[in-house]
């Protein structure tokens, strides 16, 4: 990992960009984060749904918020996003999404696979090696949470991953049929956010892949409006799932 730039936002918190190989991701930390492992913060993994330079105010937003409470948030660049190279199957797979949104036909099981499985398969390793990265540093340690993204990314990482502790997850995205088996296997506290009228996201899909999650503890926090009309205190109650779970 290689820090490429830093800067102090108003509020005391350390924002600095890195690189990890050809990745480009960001990372904040609390004012008052220790300077050495003697006492760390925990980290929360930010998703999102790709473009980091175009989601950067929301995420930095996000991340302050998570500072305030005494948590470090990173993010990655997600693969054939922002700069990064494209997969030419990856972009017939969304040419065709739009083409069927666009006729208002019904979106194809075998679109949803094409399109989201190649980006889970790759991005949760690129995922796993930025924590290997983040747990190196001084001042950062598990427990670790994942918030938002991709929610087929997040299932994933909590299957595979044993180091994620908790997650938020925002059941806004298509989600391959596959997942649904993996969302069995998910132990960890879930925190769903649904938005119900969300014209892009297939609500009984969600409400589904939120019965098959295998976790004992599990919420759905399902509130009226679109994709972006998420409501603030929706996200404060995530917040409270995070301190309860990563800094008990």
């Amino acid at each position: 990992m290689q820090f490429t730039s830093e800067q102090r936002l108003d509020d005391g918190v350390l924002e600095r960009d890195f690189t990890l190989g050809d990745i480009p991701g960001i990372l904040w930390t609390p004012a008052s984060a220790p300077a050495s492992a003697s006492a760390p913060v925990p980290l929360i993994l930010l998703g999102h749904p790709g473009g980091l330079d175009k989601m950067r105010p929301r995420l930095a937003a996000r991340a302050r918020h998570s500072a305030a409470e005494g948590f470090a948030s990173a993010t990655i660049e997600l693969p054939g996003s922002g700069d990064r190279p494209r997969s030419a199957a990856a972009e017939q797979a969304r040419a065709d999404l739009h083409r069927v949104l666009k006729a208002g036909e019904p979106v194809s099981d075998d679109i949803v696979d094409r399109l989201v499985l190649p980006l889970v398969d790759k991005a949760v390793p690129e995922w796993q090696a930025t924590l290997d990265a983040l747990l190196s540093l001084p001042g950062i340690d598990g427990p670790v949470g994942f918030s938002g993204g991709v929610i087929s990314i997040g299932v994933r990482l909590a299957v595979v991953e044993p180091r994620i502790a908790a997650a938020a997850l925002f059941a806004g995205s298509y989600v391959p049929r596959a997942m649904f088996e993996e969302a069995r296997r998910v132990t960890v506290p879930l925190h769903v956010l649904l938005q119900w009228d969300d014209e892009g996201n297939d609500r009984q899909a969600a409400l589904d892949l939120f019965d098959a999650f295998g976790s004992k503890e599990k919420t759905l926090n399902a509130n009226m409006g679109g994709h972006t009309g998420v409501p603030q205190y929706a996200g404060e109650a995530a917040a409270r799932f995070f301190t309860r779970h990563l800094k008990s």
